[in-house]
C-alpha cells in the first residue's frame, strides 16, 4: 500500500505568477502555523524553500479537526490553487512571496512530537544536544544550505577531472597497517584470528599502485580514517579530493589544481578564481610569516634581527642569537596606545608555544619607549626600527628563542593583530602554493629523522645526491596549496624507482626487513616498470568549510564526531557482546581511566 495518495508536482520555492490558476501538489513540514480565526496560514517547507498555503476549516474536503491538528514539523501533503496574494500581503524574502496555495485536500502523513530545540534561532542550544538530535538541526537552513553547496563542490570536482582524463576508481578501506604519525584504526579480521585490517589514513600506496598499473589518470572523493586528538578543522574520518598523474611533473600538477579550484568556486560561489596562484617556498614563507600556511589577506610581515642582537648588549638577545637562535619581531602599526595589560596578554597568549617572554618598542612623537632600549646603542636601535619601519604610533614585538619557538610565537601573534586591527577581508580568498619543503624533520628526542610528508615523496632532483651525506638538508619535491591561512592540499613528485625508496627507508632508520614487512609489496611494484608519477589530495571538509564560512568542519559533515571521536546521535563507539568477542579472539583487557 502506499502512504501518499497524489503525487508531488513541484518544490516550495518553483511557484510564481507564472503558475497562477494552477492545481498543485506540494509536500514538507510545517515551518511555522498561523491561525487566524476561520483560516490557518501555514508555511510549507522542503529543502528548496518555503510556501504559503492557507487552510480552510470550513472546506467540505477538509476535516475541520483535522486543520486545528497540525503543528510545527508535522509532514503534509497539500493539493490546490495557486493565487495571488492580497495586496499588501506579499513576502519579499521568500522567492514565492507573490502568492499562495489555497488548500482543498490536505493529508498529515506525519505528526512530530515537540521539538527538544527549536530549529531556528538556537544559537544559544548546547552543541552536543544539537549532535544527539542531528538529523532535526539539519532541517536548519545553514547546515542545509552547507550541504547542499558541498554537493555542488563535488560534482564540480568530478565533471573538471572527468574531462581532464580522469578514471574514478575505488582503493580498498580495509588494508594493512603501517603507522607512520597519526594512529591507525584497527580492525580485527574474524577469518585471520589475531590479525587486523587498518582503516587507511590515505590511499597513497593503492594509488601509486594505480600508477604502475598504467591508469595514468586517478581521482576519488575517498573517506580517509585518523586517530588522532581532534580540533575544529579535524575529524577521525575526513573526506580528500585525491588524485594521482603519471609522466607529470608538478607544474603539470599545479595546473590541474588551479583548474580544479577554480570551477569548484565558479559552481559553489559564484566566483571566478583569478590564475595562476603565487607560488613561495617553505622557507622564505618561514622566514616572512612564522608559518609554512600564511594567510596572505594581509601583511605584517615577520623581521629578522638577530645580527643586529649579536653586536647589542642585551643579554636575552644576544645569548639567544649566539646559541643559534633567532630573533624576530613584527610591526604592530598603529598600535602604540597598547596598555602595558595588553602587552602582558599577549606575551602570556605566546608561552604555550615555548616562548620565554616578548619585548616591545613603542614609538611616539618623543621617541622609544622600552624597558631594553637602555641597552642598545643608538645606531643599533635606529637599525632595529628602520628594519621593522617603524613609524610613530607604533609598538615593534619581539620574540628571541629557538627558530620553531620564534616562528610559532610571532604567527600567533600576526594573526590576533589582524583581527584586533580588522586587517581579514572575510569576502577575500587568497591562494599560495608553498613548496620546496625540508625532505625530513628531525627529532631531538628520538635522535633520528622522520619524513615531513611521507616516505614516498621524492627530494628535489638537484638534492638527491645528499641522501648519504647530509640528508639533514635536502628539499622535497613537495606543495603544499594554501587558502586564508588554511591548508586545503598537499602532495608531492614521488619516489618510483626501488633503489631510491630504499635509500628514504634507510634514512627514516627503517631497516631492510621491517621496510620489507610494511612496504613489500610496493618495492616489488618498482621494479615492474614503474612510471614517473606524482599527485596531491585536496581536504574536501576543510574547503567547504571555507567556501560555507562555518567555523567548523562539524558544520560541512552530515553526521560528525565530538571532539572526543563519539557520535551522539548513534552512541557510537558501544561495547559490543561478549559472543561477537569471542568470535573474533578478542579480550577487554582491564583499565583505569
Amino acid at each position: 500500500m502506499s502512504y501518499i495518495k497524489f503525487k508531488k508536482t513541484h518544490s516550495c520555492s518553483s511557484l510564481g505568477k507564472k503558475d497562477l490558476g494552477s492545481e498543485v501538489c506540494l509536500m514538507g513540514w510545517v515551518n511555522t502555523r498561523r491561525d487566524h480565526g476561520g483560516l490557518i496560514f501555514v508555511d510549507l517547507r522542503d529543502r528548496e524553500g518555503i510556501t504559503q498555503v492557507v487552510l480552510n476549516p470550513e472546506n467540505d474536503e477538509i476535516a475541520h479537526a483535522k486543520a486545528h491538528t497540525i503543528r510545527d514539523e508535522f509532514v503534509l501533503a497539500v493539493k490546490g490553487k495557486v493565487v495571488e496574494r492580497p495586496k499588501g500581503m506579499e513576502n519579499p524574502k521568500l522567492a514565492t512571496g507573490e502568492i499562495e496555495v489555497i488548500v482543498n485536500v490536505v493529508e498529515i502523513l506525519n505528526p512530530s512530537r515537540a521539538l527538544p530545540f527549536p530549529l531556528y534561532d538556537n544559537q544559544s542550544v548546547s552543541e552536543n544536544l544539537k549532535l544527539k538530535y542531528r538529523f532535526l538541526d539539519l532541517r536548519c537552513g545553514d547546515l542545509q544550505r552547507n550541504l547542499i553547496l558541498r554537493h555542488k563542490a563535488t560534482s564540480a570536482a568530478r565533471g573538471y577531472l572527468n574531462g581532464e582524463g580522469f578514471l574514478d576508481i575505488e582503493t580498498p578501506f580495509l588494508t594493512k597497517s603501517t603507522p607512520e604519525g597519526a594512529r591507525d584504526y584497527l580492525v580485527p579480521s574474524r577469518v585471520n584470528p589475531g590479525r587486523f585490517y587498518a582503516l587507511p589514513q590515505s590511499p597513497q600506496i593503492f594509488k601509486q599502485l594505480l600508477m604502475v598499473a598504467g591508469f595514468e589518470r586517478y581521482y576519488q572523493i575517498v573517506k580517509c580514517f585518523r586517530d588522532e586528538d581532534l580540533r575544529a578543522d579535524r575529524q577521525p574520518e575526513f573526506t580528500q579530493i585525491d588524485m594521482e598523474l603519471s609522466f607529470v611533473d608538478r607544474e603539470d600538477i599545479f595546473r590541474i589544481v588551479e583548474g580544479l579550484v577554480k570551477e569548484i568556486f565558479k559552481a559553489a560561489l559564484g566566483l571566478d578564481v583569478p590564475l595562476p596562484f603565487p607560488r613561495l617556498p617553505y622557507a622564505e614563507v618561514m622566514d616572512r610569516f612564522g608559518s609554512d600556511k600564511p594567510d596572505m589577506r594581509y601583511g605584517l610581515e615577520l623581521k629578522d634581527i638577530t645580527d643586529l642582537a649579536l653586536k647589542s648588549d642585551f643579554k636575552v638577545f644576544r645569548s639567544v642569537a649566539e646559541d643559534g637562535g633567532v630573533v624576530k619581531g613584527i610591526n604592530a602599526a598603529g598600535c602604540a596606545g597598547f596598555s602595558r595589560k595588553d602587552l602582558d596578554t599577549l606575551t602570556e597568549d605566546i608561552k604555550p608555544f615555548g616562548a620565554k617572554g616578548m619585548a616591545w618598542i613603542k614609538i611616539d612623537a618623543d621617541g622609544l619607549q622600552s624597558p631594553i632600549i637602555k641597552f642598545f646603542e643608538k645606531e643599533i636601535m635606529d637599525g632595529i626600527v628602520k628594519r621593522l619601519e617603524g613609524k610613530p604610533g607604533d609598538v615593534l614585538l619581539f620574540v628571541a628563542d629557538k627558530p620553531k619557538v620564534a616562528a610559532d610565537s610571532l604567527n600567533f601573534i600576526r594573526g590576533r593583530l589582524a583581527e584586533k586591527l580588522n586587517l581579514i577581508d572575510a569576502s577575500k580568498y587568497s591562494f599560495l602554493w608553498v613548496t620546496d619543503f625540508p625532505l625530513f624533520e628531525y627529532n631531538e628526542e628520538d635522535r633520528r629523522f622522520y619524513a615531513m610528508h611521507h616516505p614516498f615523496t621524492s627530494p628535489l632532483p638537484e638534492d638527491a645526491l645528499l641522501f648519504d651525506s647530509d640528508p639533514g638538508k635536502m628539499r622535497a619535491n613537495a606543495y603544499d596549496l594554501v587558502l586564508n591561512g588554511q591548508e586545503i592540499g598537499g602532495g608531492s613528485i614521488r619516489i618510483f624507482q626501488k633503489e631510491m625508496q630504499e635509500k628514504m627507508f634507510r634514512a627514516l632508520n627503517m631497516g631492510e626487513e621491517e621496510a620489507r614487512a610494511k612496504f613489500g609489496f610496493l618495492l616489488d611494484a618498482f621494479e615492474y616498470g614503474a612510471p614517473p608519477h606524482g599527485g596531491i589530495a585536496l581536504g574536501l571538509d576543510r574547503l567547504a568549510m571555507i567556501l560555507t564560512g562555518a567555523k567548523s568542519i562539524r558544520d560541512v559533515i552530515a553526521f560528525p564526531k565530538t571532539q572526543k571521536a563519539a557520535c551522539l546521535l548513534s552512541d557510537a563507539p558501544s561495547e559490543v557482546s561478549a559472543e561477537q568477542l569471542k568470535e573474533l579472539r578478542l579480550e577487554i583487557a582491564k583499565f583505569k581511566e
